[in-house]
């Protein structure tokens, strides 16, 4: 016998009361158990319900997919942003026939480390995955990626400019104003080579995915609790005096103990300001859908 064309969506309603209010995200699945559609909701319980009621005064691809759809489910979490990253993972992972927008990987911004570089890069982007590329993300605002990534790099002084900034810096032998207030380690100009510059990048990498214990002790090494006790061969390899090396380590053992864990990027206010727009982000170029 024919498989019927459509369902009727009051047969896969969720009973009345068992959808919670809480933030969240949602998928519909058809008959065969293929998810066709994701989507995310501050209050799971008002955004379920308004997908069944009168089929009419839908859209006709939600429409659609409502009635192609034989199953409904829901995963609450704590905040709206948790409910933004899931979405995102989910409509990567199960690629819903519905859902046309975010398929590209150019929706959220994710932090890049390009260690497929010389000189590795840490900048914010949008766009499809590289290989050779470490991404921490996605995340809800670039702009709160580059807040942080603006203090974290008192900590790990690594390079954030483009080629061409690079490629001119080294050819002028002066630094940019970041290497000047020891924000970038000037790898351009020669102050660390390509192999102190990656260890930086490393341990920047090691922070953002919590292994903070071994970037802990080798600092430590770097810069013992003592100022009587430094010595060069616990100084990192400079080109100015012992003493700025050594008051480098102090502020960049101070700078970690004060920095943002990843975690906490999106746990300040984000109501005061709205996301970036700038024409750099635009540049990057890298969840809400047609459907509903």
């Amino acid at each position: 016998m024919r498989e019927p064309v459509s369902n009727d969506p009051s047969r896969y309603r969720p009973a009345p009361g068992s959808i919670p209010e809480a933030p969240g995200v949602y998928r519909f699945s058809d008959p065969h158990g293929r998810v066709i559609y994701v989507g995310k909701a501050k209050s799971l319980r008002q955004r379920l319900n308004s997908y069944f009621a009168d089929l009419t005064g839908l859209h006709p691809r939600t429409r659609q997919m409502v009635t192609t759809a034989a199953k409904v489910e829901w995963t609450v979490v704590g905040t709206e942003v948790e409910a933004l990253q899931l979405e995102y993972n989910w409509i990567k992972e199960f690629d819903p026939r519905f859902n046309v927008r975010y398929r590209d990987d150019k929706t959220y911004p994710v932090l890049a480390a390009t260690m497929n570089e010389e000189f590795p890069r840490l900048h914010v982007y949008r766009g499809p995955r590289r290989k050779g590329v470490r991404y921490f993300g996605p995340y809800a605002h670039a702009w709160a990626i580059r807040e942080t990534l603006d203090l974290l790099l008192r900590v790990f002084p690594a390079r954030t400019c483009s080629a061409g900034v690079f490629k001119r810096h080294g050819q002028i032998g002066r630094p940019c104003l970041l290497g000047y207030i020891d924000k970038c380690s000037a790898p351009c100009v020669g102050r660390v080579d390509a192999d102190e510059h990656r260890d930086i990048v490393e341990d920047f990498c090691d922070f953002l995915s919590g292994r903070t214990d071994t970037w802990c002790a080798s600092s430590s090494a770097r810069w013992p609790t003592r100022p009587s006790s430094w010595s060069s061969s616990v100084r990192p390899a400079c080109a100015t005096t012992s003493a700025h090396c050594a008051a480098r380590w102090r502020s960049r053992r101070w700078c970690w103990a004060t920095a943002p864990t990843p975690t906490s990027w999106h746990s300040r206010r984000t109501s005061s300001r709205p996301p970036c727009r700038s024409s750099t982000c635009a540049a990057g170029g890298s969840a809400a859908s047609a459907a509903g």
